[in-house]
């Protein structure tokens, strides 16, 4: 499957995925192949010049596969020191149907800056390897603060350790609170949590705080795991 967001409007693949057909899949003029703008949208297509930079197509049919689940799910992580976890947990939650990730900065994050083009590339491989038509999209770092104010969801969850990281009476087992077919956004915190004053801001602004389980897991296990609780309750 080929990603093409603008297919409709070039009739073209892109220069990287028309040497992906041509060279390496040696398509031919006359040859089907199928092609998602990451939108939900699936295309087949008719290879009509098979250029090597600038592949030539002709749209034959178009459709909307059904949904993986229902309602809409947003996970709002702080980056790792480790850019790899991070960039393992947002080729996991790709492939697991996750529809939004932002990475947010946090009083103790200890990554600061983040390569929005990297995170990229590997969200729509990870998307292509799995045969996705609708592409999670991907944000720009955004300060917590921001993330906070400016997000609305049906359902919206803190994940923290402020209260110790085991399942305890203040926090609600996060597949408790969400309800299928809303949207839902999950903060989950850096290494060294959220400070005091990013919670109090979250539970002001109607987040609960949640429970990931028993285990102490490492950030980028809590985003994962978060995203894939959320999925089971939305399927």
């Amino acid at each position: 499957m080929f990603y093409v967001p603008d297919i409709l409007e070039t009739g073209c693949l892109s220069e990287e995925e028309s040497q992906h057909c041509v060279q390496v899949l040696r398509a031919m003029a006359g040859d089907h192949i199928e092609i998602t703008d990451g939108r939900g949208t699936l295309y087949e297509a008719e290879v009509v010049n098979p250029h090597r930079h600038h592949c030539e197509v002709k749209i034959l049919s178009e459709s909307r596969p059904e949904p993986l689940h229902q309602g809409h799910i947003h996970i709002a992580i702080a980056p790792t020191k480790n850019m790899d976890r991070l960039e393992w947990m947002i080729e996991k939650c790709t492939e697991i149907g996750v529809d939004e990730i932002t990475p947010i900065l946090c009083h103790y994050s200890e990554r600061k800056v983040v390569n929005d083009d990297r995170l990229q590339r590997i969200m729509v491989a990870a998307a292509k390897q799995s045969l996705k038509v609708t592409y999670p999209v991907i944000h720009s770092l955004t300060r917590v603060e921001d993330f906070i104010r400016q997000t609305q969801a049906d359902d919206k969850c803190i994940a923290h350790c402020a209260d110790g990281y085991e399942a305890n009476p203040h926090k609600y087992a996060l597949q408790n609170c969400l309800t299928r077919g809303h949207s839902v956004v999950v903060l989950v915190g850096p290494e060294g949590d959220f400070d005091e004053k990013e919670i109090a801001m979250a539970l002001e602004a109607g987040y609960k705080p949640v429970s990931l389980g028993k285990a102490r897991l490492r950030t980028e296990t809590a985003g994962l795991v978060a995203g894939l609780t959320a999925v089971i309750v939305n399927s």
